[in-house]
């Protein structure tokens, strides 16, 4: 990541002064990997974070795994997910891992407090402590260790960058990519599972075959249209309530997917004819370059892109008001300022 790999996106003014900056960088591309509309570099290699959890599972889910253990929709979407740690969330986890013959000692993601604040204020008056279900990527874990059991291999290390299933995932994340598998960079994620640098073209791309994987082999395109659908008919799953990915899919009733990781990633994939008759889809690979520890960049930037691509059912939606911030305000509630893309995206066209 070079500084110059990343351009203004999202303008905050006091006044009539630009007072604070958002940099970034966004590719839109289609399935073939024609650019639709970039700001800033588009091969920029960055780890998409917990965006890959869809890739990641779609390595499981291409092998049956879902079919080998009978996984329904929402056990498919929340082997994607960066849950919220809900009480809801971990009965389904609970279940799954019944049906696995697997335990919540065996997840190696970690231990933190539910990312659902009501969750984690009951569990604190009733003094209780959280275990790594209530981690934020332990779908993706029992995926991972379902896909291991499955196939007969170790538990214990089904992290390790040579264990067979992460060869394997390397493998689907770099074919959806069209990259070459050994020249992907490896880092580890905050959950200790593998994550890859990725230029962010070419991660758009993967996600909008995701979408549309007409052309791809038999058992992945189904597993991809199984992924989108789980995702799209249980937003509830992959992130949780109030929550960005969550509020989006559900104001979108289908038309996309919304998956956001650490450090200001975001990607989402639009499905074919949303965006009006005979348009392909599309997928959105999006980095905010200070890392959006703040989480104002991410959702007003991905909402100016989708409402430039012409999805205007994000404007339409009240439930997204929140997300897209616009007006400023200070403790007294005085309009104080606004947010404002930095960008146009003009020239938008898919024919």
């Amino acid at each position: 990541m070079k500084h110059d790999d990343y351009v203004p996106l999202l303008n905050l003014t006091r006044g009539e002064v630009i007072e604070s900056c958002h940099f970034g960088a966004f590719v839109v591309a289609d399935r073939e990997g024609k650019i639709i509309a970039s700001e800033g570099n588009s091969a920029t290699r960055t780890f998409p974070r917990s965006s890959m959890k869809p890739l990641q599972s779609l390595a499981f889910l291409e092998n049956g795994g879902d079919q080998y253990w009978g996984l329904t929709p929402k056990e498919i979407a929340i082997t994607c997910a960066s849950h919220s740690g809900t009480d809801q969330h971990v009965e389904v986890l609970k279940n799954l891992h019944s049906r696995i013959g697997i335990s919540v000692n065996d997840l190696k993601c970690g231990v933190h407090w539910p990312m659902d604040k009501a969750t984690a204020e009951a569990m604190k008056a009733k003094n209780e402590v959280p275990d790594a279900y209530r981690h934020n990527c332990s779908g993706k874990h029992t995926g991972m260790l379902a896909f291991a059991k499955m196939q007969g291999l170790p538990l214990e290390d089904y992290l390790e960058l040579d264990h067979p299933v992460q060869q394997t995932i390397r493998q689907v994340v770099a074919e959806m990519c069209d990259l070459d598998p050994s020249g992907i960079q490896p880092g580890l994620d905050g959950c200790s599972a593998p994550v890859y640098a990725l230029p962010l073209q070419n991660f758009a791309m993967a996600i909008a075959r995701l979408c549309d994987p007409e052309g791809l082999n038999p058992q992945r395109a189904s597993a991809s249209q199984r992924i989108f659908s789980a995702m799209a008919s249980h937003p509830e799953m992959v992130a949780g309530p109030g929550r960005f990915d969550t509020i989006l899919m559900q104001a979108m009733n289908g038309k996309l997917i919304a998956k956001g990781g650490a450090e200001g990633y975001q990607c989402m994939g639009i499905k074919p004819g949303a965006l009006g008759k005979g348009s392909p889809a599309l997928g959105i690979a999006l980095k905010i370059s200070d890392g959006d520890h703040a989480k104002r960049a991410i959702s007003s930037v991905s909402l100016a892109i989708l409402e430039k691509l012409g999805l205007m059912d994000v404007k339409v939606s009240s439930a997204m008001q929140e997300f897209s911030m616009q007006k400023i305000y200070n403790w007294r509630h005085l309009e104080v300022g606004v947010m404002q893309p930095a960008f146009s995206m003009d020239q938008v066209s898919w024919r």
